[in-house]
């Protein structure tokens, strides 16, 4: 907790006083214009991948980076209010589902971890069933976490279009989806092609 304390105070010392005009416009205006869905793990930090200032990105992050298909009724819905607030409310332009090397998730479920001690996570993780089903590759290992991830991203793309909010702002063309996997060790970020799930390097 001391680093964290003393983080804020670096905060407000040296890196507030620099940005007080965004900050003072961020007050009372919230207009990002990327929903950007990224995976729990404390290695994966959108704004630091993106560098992007302070109120462009609404994130949402998920263990796996998973988008349940969307459900009507009460629940515990945090994902798709994100979703929807994003899409709805705030009228971002773009959405990004974020995946990453090294998934802690992607590998329990790639390596058949026992998960009874973590009975919530493994009941979450279920939502990746698609994505298991789209990932045939008979690779082992880490070439098996991969893949998974990958298919995890393109699964979860469909399962946004789902979501009544995001279906209307597609038939509308006002919002567009992207699929990106994160590398850890490289810094690389690859954007998958929905339809060939083949990947570009952004900015190689």
């Amino acid at each position: 907790m001391q680093d964290l304390t003393e983080g804020v105070a670096r905060f407000r010392r040296d890196v507030f006083p620099a940005k007080a005009e965004l900050f003072a416009h961020l007050a009372d205006t919230h207009r990002p214009t990327t929903l950007f869905i990224s995976c729990s793990d404390a290695r994966v930090v959108p704004e630091l991948i993106t560098q992007g200032e302070p109120g462009e990105l609404f994130v949402v992050r998920a263990v796996g980076n998973l988008v349940p298909a969307y459900t009507p009724g009460p629940g515990p819905h945090g994902v798709a209010a994100g979703i929807e607030y994003a899409v709805a409310v705030l009228g971002v332009s773009d959405i990004v589902v974020c995946g990453h090397s090294a998934c802690g998730a992607m590998t329990a479920l790639a390596e058949g971890h026992d998960l009874s001690g973590a009975p919530t996570v493994d009941a979450w993780l279920r939502h990746a069933d698609a994505s298991r089903a789209r990932a045939t590759t008979v690779e082992s290992g880490a070439n098996a976490v991969d893949a998974l991830v990958r298919q995890n991203v393109l699964a979860q793309l469909a399962n946004l279009a789902t979501h009544p909010s995001v279906a209307r702002a597609l038939a509308a063309h006002t919002v567009t989806l992207h699929g990106w996997v994160y590398d850890i060790g490289t810094g690389a970020v690859e954007e998958l092609d929905p339809a060939t799930g083949r990947g570009t390097v952004l900015a190689a």
